[in-house]
């Protein structure tokens, strides 16, 4: 069994993932084997974070690149895999998000938002997916959100482009399932980062409302989705396409609990 789950000698790209979610996801395909191709925006950020890879034992390889832009993807893909090979593994990770009420937010702003989180997801499937293709078959993990499914005040922008992600995932599965390209969602709940640290603290509203909102009663730790990224990343998940898994501790399954309820 362990072999499934084994992806020495794949080469795995994880967009935005020099913190957060994504450098949790990003280490667990190193520490199953895969040879790790780390993309971000920032030098600092990236320097940062290959230390950080680097003092958990794992040898990451950082490019700086633009998701949104067709040209440097293209220009950076074909350099990773003059050096590399074909990627095997790609996690569309890299996002944004944008909390503005819809009545006031600019036209210019909705539509950077949906630019980063759903079409840099088909830019990069795209390019990535010839290889696959010519190989024989990979695997594409976009990292969707519950706002693939629910509505929330201020995220119009964010909510329209993962819900579109969402039926992105399932069509180009459809479309090159043909190929022995199995292309799968993650879809995060609520997780303890840097970023939610200062609403994490007893007695805040929303750090009440999502830990009785969640079934688990807990908040999310980067930890957590590392099982689902293995898996959908690995043979485990050959006959699996054009799914999302919702990585959220039961918050989509459940309408919540009074305040106080065991």
């Amino acid at each position: 069994m362990k072999e499934l789950f084994d992806l020495s000698g794949k080469v795995a790209l994880v967009t935005g993932a020099t913190h957060g979610l994504g450098m949790a996801m990003a280490k667990a395909l190193a520490k199953s084997g895969a040879t790790l191709i780390v993309n971000g925006h920032t030098p600092a950020k990236m320097e940062k974070a290959l230390e950080e890879y680097a003092a958990d034992g794992i040898e990451a390889h950082g490019y700086l690149f633009d998701v949104t832009n067709e040209k440097e993807v293209d220009e950076k893909l074909s350099e990773i895999e003059g050096k590399f090979g074909t990627v095997d593994i790609l996690v569309n990770n890299a996002g944004m998000i944008q909390r503005t009420p819809a009545m006031e937010m600019e036209v210019a702003d909705f539509a950077k938002v949906v630019n980063m989180d759903l079409v840099s997801p088909f830019l990069m499937s795209k390019r990535v997916a010839k290889g696959m293709k010519e190989k024989g078959g990979g695997k594409i993990i976009n990292i969707c959100s519950m706002m693939s499914e629910l509505g929330r005040n201020t995220v119009s922008g964010y909510a329209a482009a993962k819900g579109g992600l969402k039926m992105l995932t399932r069509n180009l599965a459809t479309e090159w399932a043909k190929y022995n390209i199995q292309v799968n969602g993650i879809g995060p709940g609520y997780f303890a980062t840097e970023q939610t640290a200062p609403i994490r603290v007893d007695g805040h509203p929303f750090n009440d409302f999502i830990i009785n909102r969640t079934p688990a009663g807990r908040w999310g730790d980067p930890e957590d989705l590392q099982g689902t990224m293995v898996f959908l990343a690995s043979q485990a998940s050959n006959f699996v396409n054009g799914q999302i898994v919702y990585v959220d501790g039961g918050i989509l399954a459940s309408i919540g609990k009074p305040h106080g309820e065991e």
